[in-house]
């Protein structure tokens, strides 16, 4: 029996250090950026001249520290008076407004889970008739443009159309619902499946798509 010839071994070994490696790298960067905010606190208690030497990670324990303070402030009627202050100062600066309350609404409709964005997995024809892509969507438009759109109010949805590896880029289209097709995939196995391009296929099953509901 002949022996797997040595680049087969070298690309298995590839397979398992590559994810491995850029998964600590990521981590690794992500706890270096939140060690930063160690720079708020006086010197005198930084962990290196507490204890003499630095300590990985401390800044994410302050980090999550101040953002559950945060959460536990906002969350009474002073806090919620503050935050409205805050955001009434902030809309009073041209640019700085555009910018906060976009991102805002992005953010409280992604983390809230009191909506329906990004929460169905969809089949649409894109680039051409001929061909499939999987998006996500992401709402409904508003009356202004769906009243110019073939369909009408009720037959419009928005979708938002990720790029291969990268996700986070993508395209934003107004679609008919009734030429869209439901997946049965969460979002998590959709983005693997994106990210992957086709290598990691989702558990569910594919080859069974759910027609979306009018």
């Amino acid at each position: 029996m002949s022996r797997p010839p040595l680049k087969r071994y070298f690309i298995t070994g590839l397979l398992v250090w590559i994810p491995l490696a850029i998964t600590v790298w990521v981590l690794m960067m992500i706890v270096g950026t939140m060690d930063q905010s160690l720079q708020w606190l006086p010197p005198s208690i930084h962990p290196k001249n507490l204890v003499g030497f630095d300590i990985p990670g401390s800044g994410v324990v302050l980090t999550l520290i101040v953002i559950l303070l945060t959460g536990l402030i906002t969350a009474n009627i002073l806090g919620q008076r503050l935050v409205r202050f805050w955001e009434g100062m902030l809309s009073r600066i041209p640019v700085v407004k555009s910018i906060y309350y976009s991102v805002k609404q992005i953010s409280d409709t992604l983390l809230s889970g009191n909506d329906e964005a990004f929460r169905k997995v969809l089949l649409v024809r894109y680039p051409h008739p001929e061909a499939w892509a999987i998006a996500f969507q992401s709402g409904v438009p508003t009356v202004d443009v769906s009243q110019h759109c073939e369909g009408g109010t009720v037959d419009i949805i928005s979708v938002f159309i990720p790029t291969a590896p990268s996700p986070l880029n993508g395209f934003f289209f107004f679609v008919k619902k009734t030429d869209t097709v439901e997946l049965d995939m969460s979002v998590d196995d959709a983005l693997k499946y994106i990210v992957s391009m086709g290598v990691v296929t989702p558990i569910s099953k594919l080859c069974a798509p759910i027609p979306a509901n009018n």
